[in-house]
């Protein structure tokens, strides 16, 4: 329901902004935000189309994964953690492996990996639940953990800002790490909270054991040069990734299947799964389109900024907020705002580099509750948009906090 009314709200929202825009003789508004939509729901199909190809490959790399036992290794060797996060799921379900898969393509920065496992993961916690239209407790925190978009090798804005003449691309490297940490941290607890589940001793070791291995990672990147920073961060992660195309495999080899018809099997499901989403995915980016096209995006800028000033508050992150309200609702708008700020205000100004941080330290909340939920025809989120949306806050403090720390 809680989705629903955000829906409704950003056409209404849009249509009150566009009457005062047209009173103070902007005439063209309407035709704006009409351009807008329709471009949104041409963009909504492509994109839907443009998964096929990347879900087959990896729904089908999965259900080699499934039969070869390698996913069923993954969910008893997580089973002590995962058990206490996802009380409602039977011990040892082959969901686990698909979560942690999931997780783990996140943190590497592995977009296109983590989509058909998260999907997958979803499709089975489905069949695990009673009410087949209302979000159950354990795809609410698998939505969360997603949304707050704990990644560890942000190779993408490292990519972008090198484009843009940084003097150093990687400065923003550890910001994002920490910012995105803090996300995930809120994002979980809130949802822990609201599902009344109680931390004991081995979810307070993992917590800790997570906190230490993101420590690591941060002091071993910061011993690298900027310059190999980048570089480091994509061939690693290309490794990963082919290393569990090549592990998938030899399991598949193991347990005398046929892997070929294992993968055709499981690609088939990629096109339809493909399908399924597109009126979801079309809905919300439409809803975002209209709210962005109107100009009420750019009056909330201003209005932040007016009430930071009218604090005594520093409102040099005013140009990078755009790029922080654009992510929960569109990846692509956010990395154009990104973009954008930094043209405007140069690619190491304070801005530029804010903004980098923002685009990397939360995700695309609603794109990811559209896809995901809509893949299993969700229509009652419960709670799951708040706990996201007060996850990409977090990040978005965070993220402020930690670039006039660094660069401030």
């Amino acid at each position: 329901m809680v989705l629903n009314w955000i829906w409704i709200a950003f056409f209404l929202i849009a249509f009150a902004v566009a009457v005062i825009q047209l009173c103070m003789g902007n005439a063209q508004v309407f035709g704006d935000i009409m351009d807008s939509m329709f471009a949104a729901a041409k963009n909504g199909f492509e994109i839907s189309l443009g998964l096929t190809g990347v879900l087959s490959l990896w729904l089908g790399i999965m259900k080699i994964g499934e039969r070869g036992g390698v996913v069923n290794g993954f969910a008893r060797m997580l089973s002590p953690v995962f058990c206490r996060l996802f009380p409602s799921l039977p011990k040892n379900d082959p969901a686990y492996g698909h979560i942690f898969m999931n997780i783990a393509a996140n943190m590497l920065g592995l977009d296109n990996a983590a989509t058909p496992m998260g999907l997958k993961a979803m499709q089975r916690m489905q069949e695990l639940n009673d009410r087949k239209d209302v979000a159950s407790d354990p795809m609410i925190m698998f939505l969360v953990l997603n949304t707050s978009g704990l990644t560890l090798i942000p190779v993408s804005v490292l990519v972008y800002r090198a484009q843009m003449g940084a003097a150093q691309p990687a400065d923003v490297f550890i910001p994002i790490l920490l910012a995105t940490f803090f996300s995930t941290m809120v994002g979980l607890l809130a949802t822990c909270l609201m599902q009344k589940i109680r931390f004991d001793k081995v979810l307070v070791l993992f917590l800790g054991g997570l906190s230490a291995v993101v420590a690591l990672i941060i002091w071993g990147f910061s011993r690298l040069p900027d310059v190999k920073i980048g570089p480091v961060s994509t061939s690693a992660a290309n490794i990963i990734l082919m290393l569990v195309i090549v592990g998938f495999l030899i399991s598949g080899i193991i347990a005398r299947i046929n892997v070929y018809e294992a993968f055709v099997e499981g690609a088939k499901d990629g096109f339809k799964t493909a399908v399924s989403i597109i009126p979801y995915l079309i809905a919300i980016l439409v809803g975002i389109a209209a709210f962005r096209a109107s100009g009420a995006m750019d009056a909330l800028c201003d209005g932040i900024g007016w009430l930071a000033r009218g604090c005594g508050l520093d409102d040099g992150f005013v140009g990078a907020l755009p790029t922080a309200l654009m992510k929960p609702l569109s990846g692509g708008g956010a990395r154009g705002l990104m973009i954008d700020a930094m043209t405007t205000y140069g690619a190491d100004s304070f801005a530029g580099r804010l903004a980098c941080v923002f685009q990397g330290s939360t995700d695309t909340t609603f794109y990811i509750l559209a896809v995901y939920f809509g893949s299993v025809n969700i229509r009652n989120t419960r709670y799951a948009v708040g706990c996201g949306l007060l996850a990409d806050l977090a990040g978005i403090l965070a993220a402020i906090f930690m670039a006039y720390l660094f660069f401030g």
